[in-house]
């Protein structure tokens, strides 16, 4: 029989040299996702990561088509389906599939499928793009011209994508151009490729033979500083960062708006260049107010008109956000948090839902009482939203710090941490108690706890350039507010704290951006939100949310939530938006400062998506668990003929654990440790009795004597063996041979000397695989 491999080998390459393609051309067996990392219990492993039977390219970094392959005995349109998805993802308008002899085609620009008798030419298939994407004759070079090669960095294919799409948007003539990518995924490496093509090529908005000026803005210096020292280093002179002078001299520039903006003390530095001195301009989170018709960033955009200007966010369409999209345009190209996280180039993420006993009920003053200040405190029920903004309760923070500290003693105390607080003021005092609670840490690392904010200027930045950096321990934990919402990256931030109330999905996103890159090398594969005002569990149940947890727990501390009608309760708990002080406090300049009371952690829910992946709703484990296992089998009868089969098995057990079933967590929530994993299935999903791996195989011992008799005495010492490593270790030893390996198994010899003892090895795989379904009759 001809195989998929042999198809690819015989048939389809020499077809592909046929039509003209070269071995440069040709990417065969592509690989281009990592593989969604999937995170069961405290098991954490990748999935299959998507692969191209052969990736068909223009120029290095230009493909313009994907060719899925079959066995010559399957039909060649039953890759097609599969090619078709791979060039939509890939953003390609031409998509392929053979069986070696027969060659279908489909052509995006015509949305026809058809059968071919060859494959097109290089020249043919451009040609056909070309013209359908009325690319100039006299920019194809351009387009083509591969990238800057930097060392140990292969752009990822959607970059490559937003590259690509960026330089031909220039080249047709665009003036404003917009792209949408999720936090961490490489939105720099992206600016420096499109900003070295356009500057390698000349181009320029004139059309002459000179380098194009180029401003690269952003709005806060650690957005600038590391781009500039590090990644754009190639540059070398062309450099400049303006601060205090308009030095005209260099090619690439850059700067904060705050440095170059008019204000109530200056006229605004920007003005000394003239209006067209620069052609290009990057903003770097372009949603941040430059965008904005109010914002006094703004004027800087509208100065520099005649630029063409490129905007980068990580945030879709919103009301919060629509200014940036009426200023740009709709995205050239949009990758999103869900896509990272299934292409497994961004870390998923757990959550942890804390609820504070005033957080849940509110607070409500002494008759009389005073704060620390002996300032009377207005009566009223105080509620997530004031406080830290009308009334600051002490206890809250210390309750949440000492909820943080015991999370961290489970975990690992030096997982890097960060935490978003209301205020600075709020920062510190957060900082104090995750200080005063650690201070065993304390004593031999000073830094372990440190706050960042604006505040803190300089020594502020130290902190955080060691925060940042991969290879320093400490600082351990950083306090901020919104200092690190955007522009931070900190690849091995493990923990994302949130102590303030989030209501925008912009900067909502922004923040859990923190936790999202990953550091495989460092043990940093998923992170963990740590949820104590609401904003999370609220934001994620969002429908236009695109990048669902993979695990959500609900926590209280210090007393229940108040009690709700079954019928009312909500399917996720949110902090209250308005308090009985709401109307009037953006009268209120006065905080309250109240010091006192203790509280602690009480009960643990878990929060789940429901079958839409929309919504978030309380569900308890099992209930979870049996909910896809009856969606994936009809009856009891219907799983036990799949289990008995160690192949049908290992697929079962991949299935569930890429749904987040842990069988380790299914035996400590039900209390079964020594269960066989089938039967804690069956007995969730259908009620059945349980069984221990012990009671199991002693029913086969007792009551198929027939089974063993048909052995010699040897054979049948062997089986009872396999049985009681069973016992000891679960179903995974059974049927596996090796199994045969491990003492006292394999004081009888090797596999094949064993084998012989059966009567030869087929023999001893039907003996091994009939115990197997014995012990699951």
């Amino acid at each position: 029989m001809i195989t998929e491999a042999d198809t690819c080998r015989k048939y389809v390459l020499p077809k592909l040299y046929g039509a003209g393609w070269t071995d440069d051309q040709i990417s065969e067996q592509k690989t281009f996702t990592d593989g969604q990392i999937l995170v069961s219990g405290d098991r954490v492993r990748r999935g299959k990561p998507k692969r191209a039977d052969y990736l068909l390219r223009i120029g290095k970094n230009y493909p313009i088509a994907v060719v899925e392959a079959k066995a010559a005995y399957k039909s060649a349109g039953d890759g097609m389906q599969q090619a078709k998805e791979y060039a939509r993802m890939l953003g390609l308008r031409f998509a392929y599939a053979t069986n070696g002899h027969e060659i279908i085609e489909y052509d995006d620009t015509t949305h026809l499928e058809q059968q071919v008798e060859t494959f097109p030419s290089p020249t043919e298939l451009w040609s056909r793009l070309k013209e359908n994407e009325q690319i100039p004759s006299e920019v194809e070079e351009k387009l083509l011209e591969p990238f800057f090669n930097l060392p140990n960095k292969m752009p990822r294919y959607y970059q490559e994508i937003a590259i690509n799409r960026t330089i031909k948007e220039i080249y047709r003539g665009g003036r404003r151009i917009l792209l949408t990518l999720a936090t961490g995924t490489g939105k720099t490496y992206i600016a420096f490729q499109i900003i070295w093509k356009l500057w390698n090529q000349r181009w320029n908005r004139d059309g002459g033979y000179r380098r194009p000026k180029i401003l690269y803005l952003a709005d806060r210096n650690i957005l600038i500083d590391d781009p500039k020292d590090n990644l754009f280093a190639v540059f070398g002179d062309a450099r400049w960062k303006i601060e205090r002078r308009a030095v005209k001299s260099r090619d690439l520039y850059f700067a904060t708006y705050q440095a170059i903006a008019s204000d109530e003390r200056r006229t605004g530095l920007y003005r000394s260049y003239a209006r067209d001195f620069f052609d290009f301009i990057v903003v770097d989170e372009c949603h941040r107010g430059s965008a904005r018709d109010d914002s006094n960033w703004r004027e800087i955009l509208n100065y520099f008109a005649p630029a063409v200007q490129l905007g980068m966010t990580a945030t879709p369409l919103r009301d919060d956000n629509r200014d940036t999209y009426a200023y740009f345009g709709n995205p050239v190209y949009t990758y999103s948090l869900r896509q990272g996280i299934q292409d497994g180039f961004l870390a998923p993420y757990k959550v942890h839902r804390v609820v504070t006993s005033v957080d849940a009920t509110g607070w409500r003053p002494e008759r009389g009482e005073r704060d620390r200040r002996g300032n009377p405190i207005p009566d009223g029920i105080y509620e997530t939203p004031d406080f830290e903004r009308v009334v600051a309760l002490r206890a809250r923070t210390w309750a949440v710090a000492r909820h943080l500290t015991e999370h961290l003693r489970k975990t690992n105390r030096f997982d890097k941490t960060i935490v978003f607080c209301v205020d600075q003021e709020h920062a510190d005092e957060m900082r104090r108690a995750l200080n005063n609670l650690n201070r065993d840490l304390v004593k031999d690392y000073p830094d372990y706890v440190a706050r960042v904010v604006s505040d803190e200027g300089d020594i502020g930045r130290g902190f955080l350039e060691k925060f940042m950096d991969i290879e320093e321990e400490t600082p351990v934990i950083v306090t901020t507010s919104k200092l690190l919402t955007t522009g931070v990256n900190v690849p091995t931030c493990k923990n994302v704290a949130i102590f303030r109330v989030i209501r925008s999905m912009t900067e909502f996103k922004q923040v859990i951006g923190r936790g999202t890159r990953i550091r495989e090398d460092y043990g940093k594969l998923f992170f963990t939100i740590l949820d104590y005002t609401g904003s999370a569990t609220r934001l994620f149940a969002d429908p236009e949310f695109d990048g669902e947890p993979i695990e959500i727990t609900d926590e209280e501390i210090d007393g229940a939530e108040p009690a709700i009608p079954d019928n009312e309760r909500p399917d996720v708990p949110t902090p209250p938006q308005r308090s009985v002080l709401a109307d009037d406090r953006e009268e209120r300049t006065r905080k309250y400062y109240v010091d006192g009371g203790e509280v602690e952690i009480s009960t643990e829910l878990v929060y789940e998506l429901d079958s839409s992946g929309n919504r978030l709703r309380t569900i308890e484990y099992t209930d979870y668990t049996r909910e896809q296992v009856q969606g994936m089998y009809a009856s009891f009868d219907d799983l036990r003929s799949q289990w008995s089969s160690a192949e049908e098995r290992k697929a079962i057990l991949d299935c569930l654990e890429e749904r987040g079933i842990s069988f380790a967590h299914l035996a400590k929530v039900t209390g079964q440790a020594e269960a066989d994993p089938f039967d804690l299935l069956c007995h969730v999903a259908f009620n059945t009795p349980i069984l221990t791996r012990r009671q199991r195989a002693e029913q086969v011992k007792r009551k198929r004597p027939d089974f063993f008799a048909q052995y010699s005495p040897i054979a049948q010492e062997i089986l009872h063996e396999i049985l009681d490593k069973y016992i000891e270790y679960g179903f995974e030893h059974l049927g596996d041979m090796q199994v045969l390996k491990v003492p006292p198994i394999n004081e009888h010899g090797n596999v094949v000397e064993i084998a012989t003892v059966f009567g030869g090895l087929q023999k001893l795989k039907q003996a091994v695989t009939e115990l197997q379904n014995l012990v699951y009759a």
